[in-house]
Order: structure tokens, then sequence, then C-alpha cells
């Protein structure tokens, strides 16, 4: 089974090395489509070519954050790549499949082989705990211990999809949840870590100077990532979050992120 993630980034070399090695460990391909990064992150990709990454795309910067051309694109590019299943993935995000499962590929042939096309993940945010708290440059996978569940809707994460020859639908969503004709979800969800912010920092360098398309701020996408002010961001208390231990704890989800 060939499993494809589909990774859109633009300056994400903070992130870009940890999440191409968890995708190659895991036995997945993946295909990045960088948007005119000016850091290290195309840099630092090529080093993964022919170990899991086997494609780089370039597609144009035009000065604004334009997450529905991003999305057509995938979407285009899900028709074009042979592969039996894809993923809509991002560079802070780590992927996994729930046990007994060893790996992603053996949690997605189990759903391939009772039938199912689309699967559902959970999400567990990773986040600071303090504004003197950094993980620029360092494993955060291994050193930031503490998250939220983040559950504002059911199946918020329905992102990993068998191929299909019906039209593949990831704009109405905004990448959450792709839609498609005779869609079935997998009973079982999949575990996804977001590590959406590293310091007070990186949100500022994030979020502080990105400029949204209008069009799709007038359609309600982005919410108050495109309002909001990261230099004023108070970091969530530690006893208002759960600890990462052997099991996943979904009591208490929230449904808004602690920056917005």
């Amino acid at each position: 089974m060939r499993v494809v993630a589909l990774l859109a980034v633009r300056n994400e070399e903070y992130y870009i090395e940890r999440c191409l090695m968890h995708l190659y460990e895991q036995g997945l391909a993946t295909c990045l489509i960088d948007n005119d990064s000016t850091d290290r992150t195309v840099e630092i990709a090529k080093s993964f070519l022919n170990k899991g990454l086997f494609r780089i795309e370039r597609f144009n910067f035009s000065g604004i954050f334009e997450l529905t051309r991003i999305l057509n694109y995938k979407s285009e590019l899900a028709e074009d790549i042979d592969a039996d299943w894809f993923i809509h993935h991002d560079a802070d995000e780590i992927r996994e499949a729930p046990k007994p499962f060893a790996n992603i590929i053996e949690g997605i042939m189990d759903a391939d082989e009772k039938g199912y096309n689309a699967i559902n993940s959970d999400e567990f945010v990773f986040a600071p705990t303090s504004e003197v708290e950094a993980f620029e440059g360092k494993d955060y996978l291994n050193e930031m211990k503490y998250y939220y569940y983040f559950k504002p809707k059911m199946l918020h994460r329905v992102n990993i999809w068998k191929k299909t020859d019906a039209n593949v639908d990831l704009v109405s969503s905004g990448g959450h949840s792709v839609m498609f004709e005779n869609r079935h979800i997998y009973p079982k969800n999949f575990i996804l870590r977001h590590y959406i912010l590293l310091s007070k920092g990186h949100a500022m360098e994030k979020y502080g100077k990105r400029n949204y398309d209008l069009e799709e701020l007038a359609k309600g996408m982005h919410g108050k990532r495109a309002t909001f002010s990261p230099e004023k961001i108070k970091f969530p208390d530690r006893k208002d979050l759960k600890k990462v231990s052997g099991e996943w704890d979904l009591s208490d989800p929230w449904t808004r992120h602690f920056f917005l």
C-alpha cells in the first residue's frame, strides 16, 4: 500500500526535519509543496529525497496566505499522484495510528480491508506553559509534555482518505474534513499531535506578519487567527493541561485554542 502525505509549507525550518523523519519512519511517501520559503525549509527537505520524500513542488507565493489555492492544488495532486491513500498534512503535525497498530500504514490497511475510505483523528494540541519556554531548534516531540484535547465538533479531522474518482473537496472545511461522494469513515480515530506554537516569539513570527486573502476572510475562513495579537498571547498553566502518559486523555475537550 502506498500512502502519500501532501505537505504544504512556507518557512517551516523549525518543524520540517522532525516531520519528514516521522513520516519516513511510518512508511509514508511525501510530496512537499513549497510556497516559496525564504528560510532553510527546502534545503533541509532535500536531504530526505529518496528517504520518503519523492517530489518537491514549487507553489508561488503571492504575498498573502491563500489557503483555498493551496487546498485546491492538493486536491489536484491527489488526482495525479499514483497512491492508494492520501493525508492532508501540515509541518507542525505528528500523526500516529491507534493501538494495536505498529504504524500508520498498518492502521490504514485495516481501514481499507474493512471497506472504509476516510479516517478521522483525535487532535492533541501541545503548548508551552510559560512565556519563557521556547522549543525552536529542539526535539519538541519529546520535550513538549503538556497538551489539551481539541474537539470543537464531531469528526473535526477527517483528512486521511482513499484515492477516489469522485471530486475531493478540502476547501469547504479549510482542510479539516475532506468531502467526497460515498465517504465512509473508519470507526477508530487516529492520533494527531499538533505542535501549533513553539514559543511566544514563534507566535509572533508565525502569525504576526501573515497577510490573509480578503476573499477568504469574507467567507469566514481563518476565524480569529486573522485578528488576534500574538504579542499579547498568554500560555496556559500546566494545571489546566494534561501531561503525556501511556494513554491519551479524551476528557474535558477544548473547543477553542488557547491563543484565540
